[in-house]
């Protein structure tokens, strides 16, 4: 189907796929269900936050537009029909937090905008897992337990969806077709009870605000300040008769829908065949949420996992109540288990090392296993395996570079390992430990044997003197050694043997032109 689409007030016309926003304007617009109307929106002036005066428009809701004639030209749709329309459009919308609605999904889950947390009252959110797609439901609401977000409940869906399934169904069944009947005869005899109420309330607003102004009339005049308040009571009965007047015009236009025989007759006949709908398969989840929510307004959901039962309450439209029990798995108390800490450090470790090695490493830290043994490397091995965590592979083609702990590259760099100790502390060299109570190891690649050397060349001083020429703290000038800023070497022989820093100082001079 294609629409009109006029390139300006003067252009052609073309014919065109219709967009989202034109199809929208069509459904809200009145004028395409015959109706009249002026005044739907609203020009308003108002102050920004920089106090600047601004216009805005503002769309105002059907009750307050200053003019509405429906019938007033034969329309494609009738008037109850384009009000329909926006009902549906309206509960389509996304809902606000902690209010059920939304728009029908694909989806299995059948309480899918329907289903609220029975314990924090927030909407239940749907998921699907595994192969088949199973529903279930949680709660987003997150209680912190050990530190952590917990869910209210998280709960498979099929148990539930069958049991709200088979309360929907046992409700249109010919004997709960009676029962219906019965409960709407008795909604009106309570509606008109209740506008009888109304009515007798408002003889009595009526016969006050009337006596309030008989006392305004008959004061005197020269006694201002009694008129004032026998005016200021009058003004609260005409305020008071006219808000019951409005509320009784309001409960009279919500009059209970009656039955008609041939509305009956299709009743009965749907109540026998429904199960038989609900069942074929050419019914889709859609078709099903559907059903649904012509009966059901809201499902409450409230676990209680260490009873075994999911507590249901069923609110259906009219106000109508229904509780259900539903069985659910009961919480299994789960056995020991190795700290979520350790296996996240084992699989760092094993990338590195053999199972020997790394039990040793988890042992000097004081870890335990899961039944507060020391580590071994069965122990290890058989943890690696459960987890599936690969196991230590030496490299075929090791990196450049010999890898060496620190009391084997002492001798081999002409320095302690005291001295290796310390600069590693300070960043002059870089070491690998995967975690505390590892082993420190130094790669020893030609870029860091050069760093040691017996002499120093000219343009590297000492630490003192380079602090001085750049003007910073001995702390500053390791910390531009870490990151790469300013290059260094270590004098392993003499009577000054330390640390030697480059700099290059390219300030200008006090009396020099800057170009």
């Amino acid at each position: 189907m294609s629409f009109p689409l006029q390139d300006g007030p003067q252009g052609q016309i073309r014919w065109v796929t219709p967009t989202y926003t034109a199809i929208h304007h069509i459904l809200t617009n009145p004028v395409y269900a015959g109706a009249y109307t002026y005044g739907k929106t609203r020009c308003e002036r108002y102050l920004d936050e920089h106090g600047t005066v601004k216009k805005r428009m503002r769309h105002l809701p059907l009750e307050q537009w200053a003019v509405l004639i429906p019938n007033h030209h034969p329309g494609f749709i009738d008037w109850a029909t384009f009000q329909s329309n926006q009902a549906r459009l309206d509960s389509n919308t996304r809902p606000r937090p902690h209010q059920g609605g939304g728009a029908l999904r694909e989806g299995s889950a059948l309480l899918q905008g329907l289903a609220t947390c029975g314990h924090c009252g927030r909407r239940l959110h749907t998921h699907y897992r595994g192969r088949n797609s199973t529903p279930g439901y949680h709660c987003a609401g997150k209680d912190i337990v050990n530190g952590r977000g917990v869910y209210c409940f998280n709960l498979g869906g099929l148990a539930i969806d069958r049991a709200v399934a088979n309360a929907f169904l046992a409700a249109v069944t010919p004997a709960a077709v009676e029962a219906t009947l019965l409960t709407v005869q008795q909604l009106q005899n309570h509606h008109d009870a209740a506008l009888a109420q109304w009515r007798l309330e408002i003889e009595r607003l009526r016969y006050e605000a009337e006596r309030a102004e008989r006392c305004y009339r008959a004061v005197e005049p020269e006694n201002r300040l009694v008129a004032r308040g026998l005016e200021t009571e009058w003004e609260k009965r005409l305020r008071d008769l006219a808000a019951a007047e409005a509320e009784l015009r309001r409960r009279e236009q919500q009059q209970p829908t009656s039955i008609n025989p041939e509305q009956l007759k299709r009743l009965r006949a749907l109540g026998a065949d429904l199960r038989e709908v609900w069942n074929a398969a050419t019914t889709t989840d859609r078709d099903r949420k559907e059903l649904l929510r012509t009966l059901l307004e809201e499902v409450m959901l409230d676990v209680k996992r260490a009873e075994g039962q999911a507590h249901l309450t069923l609110r259906w439209r009219g106000g109508a109540i229904t509780t259900l029990d539903v069985p659910v798995p009961r919480f299994r108390p789960m056995g020991p288990r190795t700290d979520e800490d350790t296996i996240s450090l084992l699989r760092r470790l094993a990338a590195l090392y053999p199972d020997e090695v790394i039990a040793g490493i988890l042992n000097r830290q004081g870890r335990k296993t899961a039944m507060g043994e020391r580590f071994t490397a069965n122990q290890v091995g058989s943890l690696r395996r459960y987890r599936n965590i690969p196991r230590f592979q030496p490299s075929a083609q090791p990196p450049e570079g010999e890898l060496a702990t620190i009391r084997k590259a002492a001798p081999i760099l002409g320095v302690n390992t005291s001295t290796i100790h310390r600069w590693l502390n300070d960043g002059f060299i870089a070491g690998e430990q995967v975690t505390p109570g590892a082993p420190w190891q130094i790669r020893l690649t030609q870029e860091l044997r050069s760093r040691f050397v017996e002499q120093a060349p000219p343009e590297y001083l000492p630490m003192l003197e380079a602090t001085m020429k750049l003007g910073v703290s001995r702390q500053t000038v390791l910390q531009r050694v870490k990151r790469g800023e300013l290059e260094a070497v270590l004098v392993t022989r003499g009577r000054r043997k330390g640390l030697r820093i480059k700099v290059i100082d390219n300030r200008p001079g006090l009396f020099q032109h800057i170009s």
